[in-house]
């Protein structure tokens, strides 16, 4: 059984050094190939994501005009300051005839990509949604914006959502299930029928009612599924921790005086968790897809949002463009896939019963 308690780091001769188990816990984890990749190269893509301004936008990185310093990627700049031919609007970097006055005195560095996710690509060879090419990769989609720019874009919105409401809602369906199963009696009595009431409601239909009312958006869309996703883990926390309360060494430690909260942190949590992470990876999996079924169905971002459930979308109702549901499917299997080998590895390294190979 594992050492129960949260330790992570030891002091060894005035310095921090991993203690035996969380040694024992990365072996394991290095030793599973597929899940240890997979981590990396999630890991790549999104961080490349976090910088999707840097690598698809139709703004220049960096002007030099005129023996001035110009950053259009992170500042809003007039058109008058590149020429007293110009409006005093706001910049458009697309215009020939705003790139032709900047570089017949300075010179400009674009992004790999010149697009944004809502740029329209102009002058293609064939009408929209335009076929896979050197200057769109992934081709372009029934409005005549870069596949490839809001394919970078949507992973970010998506991953981003997916963790934050994968975190959120098991730090409270595990203090949820953690006090149903340490307590039991009426306590445990009264969250089950809570629950049970809790979970019939129909969520899609709400969601319908609320994007009727407000206009959904991230936050919006992050706060009404936390309401119903937290639901999850709580059975099988509840679970472990019914077992748990009963063995030798948590009545020891209750006998001696240690507070509840300490005995469900240090002694019983650590336990559970090995059955808990089980489950975890297709709680994750679920989440980062959530934030595309819902765009899918039209009731996700605001219409116009880079989102991974719109190219689904467009696939669908593009069957004449074929890189558009293949894009799609790649993108989604692919996460999917990633964080399934990735919570395999996460789960064989906190199972007691793993042997390092």
């Amino acid at each position: 059984m594992d050492v129960p308690g949260p330790l992570v780091v030891v002091p060894v001769q005035g310095r921090f050094s991993l203690s035996p188990i969380t040694r024992r816990r990365l072996a394991i984890f290095r030793a599973h190939r597929r899940g240890f990749w997979s981590l990396w190269v999630f890991l790549l893509l999104f961080v490349l994501s976090l910088f999707a301004e840097f690598l698809a936008n139709d703004r220049p990185l960096l002007v030099h005009f005129a023996g001035h310093w110009y950053v259009p990627v992170l500042h809003d700049y007039s058109e008058d300051e590149f020429g007293s031919g110009f409006m005093p609007i706001e910049a458009d970097f697309s215009d020939p005839d705003l790139n032709r006055a900047i570089m017949a005195r300075g010179w400009m560095i674009w992004p790999a990509i010149p697009f944004s996710f809502s740029s329209i690509v102009k002058d293609l060879p064939s009408p929209a949604p335009s076929p896979p090419s050197w200057r769109n990769l992934l081709g372009t989609d029934d409005q005549a914006r870069d596949v490839l720019a809001r394919v970078i874009y949507g992973f970010r919105i998506s991953v981003l959502f997916g963790f934050t409401l994968t975190a959120i809602s098991s730090v409270i369906g595990i203090a949820a299930g953690a006090v149903q199963g340490f307590y039991g009696g009426l306590t445990d009595l009264l969250f089950q029928r809570f629950i049970e009431i809790w979970a019939g409601m129909p969520q899609l239909f709400l969601l319908i009612i609320l994007s009727s009312i407000i206009e959904p958006g991230f936050w919006v869309l992050l706060g009404f599924l936390l309401l119903f996703s937290w639901m999850s883990l709580t059975g099988l926390v509840r679970a472990e921790f019914l077992r748990g309360r009963n063995l030798d060494y948590v009545r020891a430690a209750k006998a001696l005086g240690v507070t509840d909260i300490s005995v469900m942190w240090r002694h019983i949590l650590p336990n559970a968790m090995v059955a808990t992470l089980t489950f975890l990876p297709f709680t994750l999996s679920s989440s980062v897809t959530i934030l595309a079924s819902l765009d899918f169905l039209g009731f996700g971002m605001p219409p116009g949002s880079p989102s991974l459930g719109e190219l689904v979308s467009q696939g669908k109702d593009n069957l004449q463009a074929p890189w558009l549901g293949i894009t799609a499917f790649v993108v989604l299997g692919g996460v999917l896939t990633l964080l399934i080998f990735i919570g395999e590895a996460v789960r064989d390294a906190f199972d007691p019963r793993r042997m390092v190979k």
